[in-house]
């Protein structure tokens, strides 16, 4: 049984979100989205399970001493992890998967999973970046210099990738990211 796994990744506000729910719609993919936990408050609009498992710290604590995720990370004082029984649930039942990690979980997935097919997901620029993230966080400067920082931090990391797609347009950046999936999962059933 093939291990058929797509990672997202990129830099912050690059505009993975859109890219990841034209990939979940795609029917040749049919994905399963991996729900990753956080110790971050649900902001209004969310619905815990969607997107995110909204735990406390001491759930996450537990889950990082028992070794039940593949890869966390810390951002602006709150935990975000994969939960290896949220992976291996969907593996389990021969199940194609999406998951979406910062880049620095990346390494961690693919140590364990190495037939993953990765993608780290760049802006066209980094001065467009930067516009992005002014725009989103415009009202809130503490949050648009730490995402700053964080996006500036993860481009370092870029080149480190098989696959970089540049996100000119979502619906191109999806399209390129299927056909380089679709290609690689074919050489797991040879």
């Amino acid at each position: 049984m093939a291990k058929r796994v797509l990672v997202l990744s990129g830099a912050s506000s690059v505009g993975k979100g859109a890219i990841r729910d034209l990939l979940l719609e795609d029917k040749d993919l049919d994905l399963r989205f991996v729900v990753s936990i956080t110790t971050r408050p649900k902001k209004e609009n969310e619905v815990d399970g969607e997107k995110y498992y909204f735990v406390d710290y001491k759930y996450f604590a537990k889950a990082v001493k028992e070794k039940a995720l593949y890869e966390y990370t810390e951002f602006n004082g709150y935990y975000y992890g994969t939960l290896k029984s949220e992976i291996d649930f969907w593996l389990k039942q021969d199940k194609a998967i999406l998951v979406e990690v910062e880049a620095a979980g990346v390494g961690p997935l693919k140590l364990n999973i190495p037939e993953a097919v990765c993608f780290f997901v760049v802006p066209t620029s980094m001065e467009e970046l930067e516009q992005l993230i002014h725009e989103k966080y415009n009202d809130d400067a503490a949050s648009e210099h730490l995402r700053l920082n964080k996006a500036k931090m993860e481009m370092e990391i870029a080149p480190l990738f098989n696959n970089q797609i540049t996100n000119d347009s979502p619906e191109r950046a999806y399209q390129e990211i299927k056909e380089i999936t679709l290609r690689e999962w074919a050489k797991l059933e040879d």
